[in-house]
């Protein structure tokens, strides 16, 4: 018990230390029980925190805010009804055409893996091979069956959820950009009076945070937009739907690319076989990946987000784990809060040990008068 309270009083004996872990608590749990619902908000607090960048430089080119407001809501409103009019179009028609050519490219890996037993004897016979095209087949019929469950069902719920989010997002991001110092007072009122451990961390956090995602958003649409032109002059099928994954797999660090490049090699190899065609696309893929990895993410994100790749991945398995695509997509930001929270987080210094003297030394009171 005495260990626990010295613990206890060297981390939390600071009002600021309580405030801070109050905003923290509070902030969690209305994530956590009131995410779903809030849905709209904070996505829109997510995207106005990201124009936020857009605005400020105009600012300094002494654009009044009113004016930078209105002009990157409309840049913002623009790129949104493109999204929703142009590119989903484009994916869902390659997505059908994709489920169209599934059985063609079922057909193809049969005959392949047909081929192993009188290519490898040794190591497979054709009863296995038989048993894995039974289970290949079965699952991707239950696999299509879910599917089609699913979509008939939920459908109408994405629709309506799609409009909901097109109505809501912008009305909502032009205010939180327009009245941005109205609602941070409003906020400051109910904050702690001793925050200035508060204020610390989110600046630190807000200058991190701010250019990663910015940073990000942006590396986003330029692998994906250099992915879609090399596939484009390649030549290959479905060349918007694979950027587009290569585009979001930046998200994801060390993983993303590594998952991603199975689809695409599939495609290529169906598409192509084992060719000339076949190594130029892994080839391009490759660049990229390599030009991503070692030319544009040091360049944007330098100083940004300084994580160990271990923390990176065990970020993105626990936040993904509870919050799903999301979690993923802010599981560095959040591993970044932790690490200013910690960073920041003041401690008292250790108690005072007590010197215990030998009983036999020499003291002043235990010395002998002099004769």
């Amino acid at each position: 018990m005495q260990l626990i309270r010295e613990w206890f009083r060297r981390h939390f004996d600071n009002p600021q230390v309580i405030g801070l872990a109050v905003v923290l608590l509070a902030g969690l749990a209305a994530i956590v029980f009131f995410g779903n619902m809030l849905a709209p908000v904070l996505a829109s607090l997510v995207l106005a925190y990201l124009l936020e960048g857009i605005v400020r430089i105009l600012e300094r080119w002494h654009v009044p805010r009113l004016a930078a407001v209105t002009l990157v809501f409309v840049l913002f409103f623009t790129g949104l009804l493109l999204v929703f009019f142009a590119l989903i179009p484009v994916l869902v028609r390659q997505i059908t055409q994709l489920v169209d050519e599934l059985p063609k490219i079922l057909s193809t890996s049969q005959e392949l893996l047909m081929q192993l037993p009188q290519q490898y004897p040794q190591l497979f016979s054709e009863q296995q091979i038989a048993d894995l095209i039974f289970v290949i087949r079965r699952e991707a019929l239950d696999w299509g069956q879910t599917l089609l469950t699913q979509f008939s069902f939920q459908s109408v719920v994405v629709v309506i959820t799609l409009l909901v989010y097109l109505v809501l997002l912008p009305f909502l991001v032009f205010f939180f950009l327009k009245d941005k110092e109205m609602l941070m007072n409003w906020v400051t009122r109910y904050l702690p009076r001793d925050r200035g451990l508060l204020v610390t961390v989110w600046r630190d956090v807000d200058a991190q945070i701010g250019n990663y995602v910015r940073g990000k958003f942006l590396e986003i649409l330029i692998v994906w937009f250099v992915t879609y032109i090399t596939f484009s002059l390649l030549g290959l099928s479905f060349a918007m739907l694979l950027s587009l994954m290569v585009g979001l797999s930046v998200i994801i660090p060390y993983i993303g690319a590594a998952v991603v490049t199975i689809p695409i090699g599939l495609i290529a190899y169906f598409q192509f076989g084992f060719g000339a065609e076949f190594a130029w696309v892994m080839i391009a893929y490759a660049i990229i990946q390599a030009l991503d990895g070692n030319v544009l993410v040091p360049i944007m994100f330098s100083e940004v987000v300084n994580l160990h790749p271990v923390a990176i991945i065990v970020a993105i398995l626990f936040f993904g784990g509870i919050w799903g695509f999301w979690g993923i997509f802010f599981a560095i930001p959040l591993a970044t809060v932790i690490q200013a929270v910690l960073k920041a987080w003041p401690t008292a210094p250790p108690p005072a040990v007590e010197v215990q003297r030998d009983p036999l030394e020499s003291t002043d009171e235990g010395r002998l008068p002099p004769a």
